[in-house]
């Protein structure tokens, strides 16, 4: 008896660790969304900046021998690319998503590119320094706890500690005021000297960086390499989290363990007896709840009144 409890702990423990490393890409994605479409533009690049940041990051990773290195071209490449976006929708009040969605394609022919003209194959790179796991020496010791979040990636860390900063920036601060009316209502925000083109491009850039964090989490903490397509739609779902989340970091949080949760069971499906259910199934959940949030299935979500209208300055 005290073996089969001591395996269902264990079986337990793997899916609470598995649904965090998954969700965690997701959540810094998320976040990301919710700092760029708070501020009125739709950001659904994220896709593309997260797979450009997980190829940059191992390139870096990979040529100095140094994950931190990599992390950091990951951010600043995130952000670089936000900022493309942010000067076409911005500047130019190009459409938002056609903007978005062109930086998406261009992500997937430009990596799988690069990967051929780098290493002179397809398919994904040779192994590179990733970032070690870090311990949290008090909590590690406890029993079942410790097991549970005492030692991760980085980056699942990084992911808790952001959800918390943001909020407290959203909703605690004068910026995030700012932030919060430039999305609703810019032209009475002009009108009491809020630079609205400013504060949008400060959080297009942050989205950007958030996502770029969350590639090199892919390339260079769950893996020590980069595939082609490695994203694999989290981009998507990170964005479906937060509307899910209706545009807060703590409610893109939940949504963000959600599908977290989902993907994890289909890892652990045969370890969980879920042997019943069609694998296909499991491993389409995640897709399916993306799909159920965004059609408001799960409750109505309403954008910030401004999200995707391109502002003209008062005169």
């Amino acid at each position: 008896m005290e073996s089969n409890n001591l395996a269902d702990i264990t079986i337990y423990i793997a899916l609470v660790v598995s649904t965090l490393r998954m969700a965690t890409p997701l959540i810094l994605a998320g976040l990301g969304g919710v700092f760029s479409e708070r501020s009125g533009v739709v950001n659904i690049a994220l896709e593309g900046i997260m797979l450009i940041a997980a190829f940059m990051g191992m390139l870096v990773s990979y040529f100095t021998n140094a994950p931190w290195l990599g992390v950091l071209a990951a951010v600043a490449s995130g952000a670089a690319v936000a900022w493309l976006h942010a000067v076409i929708c911005i500047k130019y009040k190009s459409n938002q998503v056609v903007s978005g969605t062109a930086i998406n394609l261009f992500s997937v022919g430009f990596t799988g590119f690069m990967l051929r003209k780098v290493f002179e194959h397809a398919g994904q790179s040779p192994p590179v320094a990733k970032v070690a796991d870090w311990t949290i020496p008090l909590i590690e010791k406890i029993p079942v706890v410790g097991a549970m979040i005492g030692k991760h990636t980085p980056f699942v860390y990084l992911s808790l500690i952001a959800v918390v900063i943001s909020n407290f920036v959203l909703f605690k601060t004068k910026l995030g005021l700012r932030i919060r009316a430039v999305g609703e209502h810019p032209k009475a925000a002009e009108t009491v000297g809020v630079d609205v083109f400013a504060i949008r491009y400060l959080c297009v850039l942050l989205s950007g960086a958030l996502a770029g964090l969350a590639g090199a989490s892919l390339s260079l903490g769950f893996l020590s390499q980069f595939r082609e397509n490695m994203t694999g739609g989290r981009g998507f779902i990170a964005l479906a989290a937060m509307i899910f989340g209706k545009w807060t970091p703590y409610g893109t949080l939940r949504a963000c363990l959600l599908f977290g949760f989902a993907d994890a069971l289909q890892i652990l499906s045969q370890t969980l007896g879920l042997t019943f259910i069609p694998r296909d199934f499991l491993l389409m959940a995640p897709y399916i709840l993306t799909m159920a949030a965004l059609a408001g299935v799960i409750g109505r979500s309403v954008p910030p009144a401004a999200s995707g209208i391109p502002y003209e300055r008062q005169k």
